[in-house]
Order: C-alpha cells, then sequence, then structure tokens
C-alpha cells in the first residue's frame, strides 16, 4: 500500500531506503526518483541505483528520465545493445533530448569510435542550454583521439562556466603541458587570476609553468600566493622546495619538506627530498638517516633504494652499494640505469662476470650511451675477451662512428690481439678524425704499452709524410 504525502519522510534518499527494510511502499515523485538515482550512481552504488530505477518506472513507466537512467547504467555494465535498443524507442518519444546524444555518444566512447562520439555530443549542444557536462565529454573524447588543441578549448569553457571547476582547470593545463606550450599557460593562468586572486589551485600550477621555464623566482612567487590562499596547500611547499633546491637553499628547501610533514602523515617522496638536500650540505648523517626513512615509510620506492646506493657508492662502500641497488632492482627489473650502476658498481668490485652480464641488460633494455659500451667492453677485457671487447665497441660505432673514444680503444684492443691489419685501420681512421693528435693521449694513457712503439711510430711517420 502506498503511503499518503504526510506520512512520508522528509529526505527521499532516507524515505526510500526506509522503504526496502519493509514491506512498505513509498509513492516518490519522479523528480525524487532522479535525485535517488543520482545520488546512487554518483557514489558508485550501482545495486541500489538499479532498485531506485526498477521502482522508479513501477511508478512512472512513461517518465523519459528515468528511461535515460537506465540506458546509463546499461552502459555503465556494456549492456550496449540493449541500451542502443532502448534510445531507438526513446529517439522516437523525444528526438531533441540531448541526454539521448550523450547516451549514444557514450556508447561508441566504449566503443573506441571516438569521432562518432563527438559528432554526437556536438549534436547534444544544439539541444541545450545548460552545455557544460556535453563540453567536459567532449573534451575527455578529444583526449582520447590526442587532439590536445580542441580539448584544451572544451575544457576551457567548463571553467569558463564554473571558475571552481578545477578538474576542468587541471585539464587545460595538462593540454598545454603536453603541447609545451608552457607560455600559453603562464598567460592563461594569469587571466584566470586576475579574476580569480586567491585561487591556490591556480597559483600553484603558475609556479609549475615557471618552474619548466626554469623561471625559479617567479615560481617562488607563485607558490608562496598559494600557500597565501591556503597555508595548508602541501603540494605548494612541496614545490616550493624543489625550487629552493634548484638554487641552492638546500636549509630553506628542507623547511618546506618538513611543513609537508607537519601538515599531514609523512611521505616518502619528503624525506627523500629532505635527504637530497642533508646530501648536498655534505650533512652525510642526517642525508642516511633520511634515506632510510624514506624506505621505511615506502618499501616499494625504487628511488628511495637507488639513492641509499649513491650514498654508499659516492662513498665507496661498493659491498653495500651492491646490496642496495639489488633492492632497486627487484622493485623495477626493467630500468636500465639501476642495472648501469649496478654494473659500474661490480666493476668497482672487480666482479667481471656481474659486471658483465649486467651491461648486456643496460644495452638490452635500449640504453646506448657512450660510456656504456667504452665500461662494457673493459669489462670484457678485464674478464680476458679482449675479442667481445672489440665486438662491443664495433656496437658502439654504430651509434658514434665518429667518436675517438671508441676508435683509439679499438686500436689498443686489437694490438693485445696481435691483429695489426685492423690495428692500422682503426689507427688511419682514428687519425683522419684527429689530424693534429690532439686525441692522441686517449691511446696512450690506457695502453702505454704501445705508445711508443716502433709500429705506432712508423705509421705515425707515414701518415704525416702523406698528409
Amino acid at each position: 500500500m502506498a503511503l499518503e504525502s504526510n506520512e512520508r519522510p522528509d529526505k527521499p534518499i532516507t524515505k526510500f531506503e526506509s522503504m526496502l527494510k519493509t514491506d512498505d511502499v513509498y509513492f516518490f515523485d519522479a523528480e525524487d526518483f532522479e535525485d535517488i538515482i543520482h545520488y546512487y550512481l554518483n557514489n558508485g552504488k550501482i545495486s541500489l541505483a538499479k532498485k531506485g530505477i526498477k521502482i522508479g518506472l513501477q511508478q512512472h513507466p512513461c517518465s523519459i528520465e528515468l528511461k535515460l537512467l537506465q540506458v546509463e547504467v546499461m552502459v555503465f555494465e556494456n549492456h550496449l545493445e540493449n541500451a542502443e535498443k532502448l534510445l531507438d524507442e526513446l529517439e522516437l518519444l523525444d528526438m531533441n533530448n540531448e541526454e539521448i546524444y550523450i547516451q549514444r555518444a557514450n556508447i561508441f566512447s566504449k566503443k573506441d569510435n571516438h569521432e562518432a562520439a563527438v559528432s554526437l555530443l556536438q549534436k547534444a549542444l544544439e539541444f541545450t542550454s545548460d552545455s557544460f557536462d556535453i563540453y567536459s565529454l567532449l573534451g575527455m573524447e578529444y583526449l582520447f583521439m590526442d587532439d590536445f588543441k580542441l580539448a584544451k578549448e572544451s575544457f576551457m569553457k567548463c571553467v569558463e562556466f564554473d571558475n571552481e571547476d578545477y578538474s576542468s582547470l587541471y585539464n587545460v593545463i595538462y593540454c598545454f603541458e603536453f603541447l609545451e606550450d608552457y607560455d600559453g599557460a603562464i598567460y592563461y593562468l594569469n587571466e584566470y587570476l586576475d579574476k580569480n586572486p586567491y585561487c591556490q589551485v591556480a597559483w600553484h600550477q603558475l609556479g609549475k609553468q615557471y618552474y619548466e621555464k626554469q623561471m625559479y623566482q617567479e615560481a617562488l612567487t607563485a607558490f608562496d600566493f598559494a600557500i597565501i590562499s591556503d597555508d595548508s596547500f602541501i603540494g605548494a611547499y612541496f614545490e616550493k622546495g624543489k625550487v629552493l633546491e634548484k638554487l641552492g637553499k638546500y636549509a630553506e628547501a628542507i623547511e618546506n619538506y618538513e611543513t609537508t610533514i607537519t601538515i599531514e602523515d609523512p611521505t616518502s617522496h619528503a624525506f627523500l627530498r629532505i635527504g637530497k638536500c642533508y646530501e648536498k650540505l655534505k650533512n652525510k648523517e642526517m642525508a642516511k638517516y633520511y634515506f632510510y626513512q624514506t624506505v621505511h615509510e615506502d618499501p616499494l620506492l625504487d628511488k628511495g633504494w637507488l639513492a641509499i646506493t649513491n650514498f654508499y657508492y659516492n662513498n665507496k662502500n661498493y659491498e653495500k652499494a651492491l646490496y642496495y641497488i639489488n633492492k632497486a632492482l627487484n622493485i623495477d627489473g626493467e630500468n636500465p640505469m639501476y642495472w648501469k650502476k649496478c654494473a659500474n658498481i661490480n666493476f668497482a668490485l672487480e666482479n667481471f662476470d656481474q659486471a658483465d652480464f649486467a651491461y648486456k641488460q643496460v644495452v638490452d633494455l635500449g640504453n646506448y650511451e657512450l660510456d656504456t659500451w667504452l665500461k662494457w667492453a673493459d669489462v670484457a677485457h678485464f674478464n680476458g675477451d679482449t675479442l667481445s671487447a672489440l665486438q662491443i665497441l664495433s656496437q658502439g660505432r654504430e651509434f658514434y662512428p665518429k667518436n675517438l673514444k671508441i676508435i683509439y680503444k679499438s686500436v689498443g684492443f686489437n694490438l693485445i690481439l696481435k691483429d695489426f691489419i685492423n690495428a692500422r685501420i682503426c689507427l688511419l681512421d682514428a687519425l683522419k678524425l684527429d689530424k693534429k693528435r690532439k686525441q692522441l693521449h686517449l691511446f696512450n694513457k690506457q695502453f702505454p704499452q704501445y705508445s711508443n712503439s716502433e709500429w705506432i711510430n712508423t705509421i705515425l711517420a707515414n701518415y704525416k709524410k702523406a698528409s
């Protein structure tokens, strides 16, 4: 039995949930059902939203708005065919309802047909004066299409409609950043701040743009205004600390990072930055303390283990450095820089087999830096495999064909193997690039046993005459 209006609870949500617990049936206006269903959808309570739709349609079977909410749930649950059938029925009843086009757009978006979704959303704009949500959806579709210019313009319209729509504001700045238009972002944010001078989010974003352009004093000012606008804004203190680090003001940077810890629970990233500041201040004990605090707070933060590795490596405690770089590699074994650090540590420990393996991982993971090839070749040579060392240098020369360090090292390794023909070819290649022999010391320093040999002197003399 439906209850009379004077028996209804005051709030629709309370009344609806009370009804679900009893056998009574309360009557709701269609608008009340819409509010109830929106509430549950916004809070991720899909099963309760579906109950609201079911009961709502029993009481208001002709309500287009409730049926559109039913479509929304169908789309969310990927029942796309049923959703499309229901939309076809609804379009016959009200072909000028913008929500029909919005839901069709959602279906096409789910199918990765973002161009069709955009077309439908633009159609929806023709039937409504309340375009805020549509422009937000358009912005997201353009992001899916990697059209950052149109995405930016769509999100800008959202910010025009509601200057406290910080989600859209962040998306606008994200588009500027992706387009590497930092000047455009700065101009936009300054215009926004002219109208909203106490918006901490905008000041924070402005500071980040100045930071990208290495305009550190301007960035400091922006972060200070963000803090003035909201003195509990952790992000502004953290970013200000990074700027102060760049300016070499490590003690002040530490103060800002420590402020973030006092406002909320400490974070591993704050501990890490504090440790690096103390390291710059040459306070080794405090640096070590905060690096260990970093990994205690977040044992899965590989950068924390790397910081401890570097601390011991720089202090020539290679055994401990090796222990901690393995911690980092256990978390991110696909990071070539970690493998390179591992290789360098093993090289320092004269663990040449392990160093050789690590350098191979470095190259396999796509690191082709010059010193990678040079050090790997040295490792292979020290490991008694000079032929492999030459093959490594040959690979490196494909990336650095005119690098004298590689070519002179190749001369020496060929001489060690008594391959005088290839040694001569490499030496002549080097001399063509090093006509005044300014870099010949690269060879003489590493291979002093050959630097003044008759073989070398003869080639140098003949080359000088020929040139």
